[in-house]
């Protein structure tokens, strides 16, 4: 039987996995202790957790365990890449190159370090969302340091082409730090394979909690140093001080698990999902997808709906589907999408968007409904629109 609202907004969070929960529950109950209180059993029993989920984060993404930072999130672990490479490289230069496409925690970030003295290059994108490389390699300078170029993008799910990004940076001996939130258990991510220096990555977006998050930073060719961000009692090899959220840690741990185990299975379903979704909708007309269709994640749909608005096709669903016109972290704002704007789109067509982001737990039943919803809210809004 069909439960409403039907959420299709998994880009914005995930429901958590009960076997994640399953996992975290003794964390909080029984094996409450402090992972770095070294001197009795119940630290050791929160210590030997931590070490396990390092091992699982580590596993998902191909480092090894030591190089996995433990956060509060993707956005803390952001401004740590961001801002920690800025100041430990300050010697060697002090410009960073991004995309105008990146999420906000970038683009803060970046504008931080602008107000400290740092320069910044923003790349933009071509009308599918990609990057041109050629244009990257000529924005490096003798003083770049950074590349920060986001692997999966949050609104459209345009995958950039990461090797051959890090085999740009590798040539001209430049790091690379990747955003890497919307990737990491979705599709095959490997540090190693893929050049990548640093990497931030989440636990909610792939059915573990919220509140906690990871860092990768490499520890040979070449060795990545940082300057903390926090400081404190020198957790988290001194890159990261403070009291480690152990049952958060061990149910990232049991997600990345899960996700190593089930992606291909979750990949071949939720694309099949997506695809029924995105054909049935653009039989509508003037209707069109946002971003490069070939490299984009696979449970990701982003659809302009020419005389429409988003707002108004969100309240059309009497909050029985629940998708986002961007990301979550500014659906508070009416300005229309960076990202889109980015691609090319007026503010008429930004606003006339819809994200839909599925999940493990997305069922066929709610797919034949949301497109009978959209379609007859799409319908219902031309039909009364005076922009038509």
């Amino acid at each position: 039987m069909l439960k409403l609202p039907v959420y299709l907004d998994n880009n914005a969070t995930t429901p958590m996995d009960p076997r994640v929960l399953e996992e975290m529950t003794p964390y909080f109950l029984e094996h409450f202790g402090n992972a770095a209180s070294h001197s009795h059993s119940f630290g050791w029993a929160a210590e030997e957790a931590v070490d396990y989920a390092r091992e699982q984060v580590a596993q998902l993404v191909g480092a090894e365990p030591k190089e996995i930072i433990f956060t509060s999130g993707s956005t803390e672990s952001d401004n740590l890449a961001l801002k920690g490479v800025f100041e430990m490289y300050a010697t060697k230069g002090n410009h960073i190159i991004t995309v105008t496409t990146e999420h906000k925690a970038i683009l803060d970030s970046c504008n931080h370090i602008e107000k400290l003295g740092g320069k910044v290059t923003y790349l933009d994108v071509k009308k599918n969302g990609l990057i041109d490389l050629k244009e990257l390699e000529n924005a490096i300078s003798p003083s770049t340091i950074l590349f920060s170029i986001m692997h999966a993008n949050n609104e459209t799910g345009v995958i950039q082409p990461i090797k051959k990004i890090s085999a740009i940076a590798k040539k001209h001996g430049i790091l690379f730090f990747t955003d890497a939130t919307q990737a990491v258990g979705k599709i095959p991510v490997n540090v190693g394979n893929d050049g990548i220096d640093l990497m931030s990555f989440s636990a909610h977006k792939i059915y573990g909690p919220k509140g906690v998050g990871a860092l990768y930073v490499r520890r040979k060719n070449p060795r990545v140093k940082l300057t903390a961000q926090i400081d404190g009692g020198g957790h988290e090899r001194n890159m990261r001080s403070g009291t480690l959220n152990v049952p958060g840690i061990v149910g990232f741990g049991k997600a990345c698990e899960l996700c190593l185990i089930e992606m291909k299975k979750d990949i071949d379903r939720i694309k099949h999902l997506r695809d029924k979704l995105e054909a049935e909708l653009l039989k509508l007309d003037e209707t069109s997808v946002n971003g490069d269709t070939h490299h984009r994640l696979p449970n990701v749909t982003n659809i302009s709906f020419k005389y429409t608005d988003s707002q108004g096709l969100m309240l059309g669903f009497n909050k029985n589907i629940a998708v986002s016109s961007g990301s979550a972290c500014t659906s508070a704002t009416t300005e229309p999408s960076h990202v889109l704007q980015a691609l090319g789109l007026d503010d008429n067509m930004a606003h006339a968007s819809l994200r839909f982001s599925l999940g493990r737990f997305t069922t066929e039943e709610e797919i034949d409904y949301a497109i009978d919803q959209v379609r007859a809210s799409v319908l219902k809004m031309r039909k009364t629109s005076v922009i038509s």
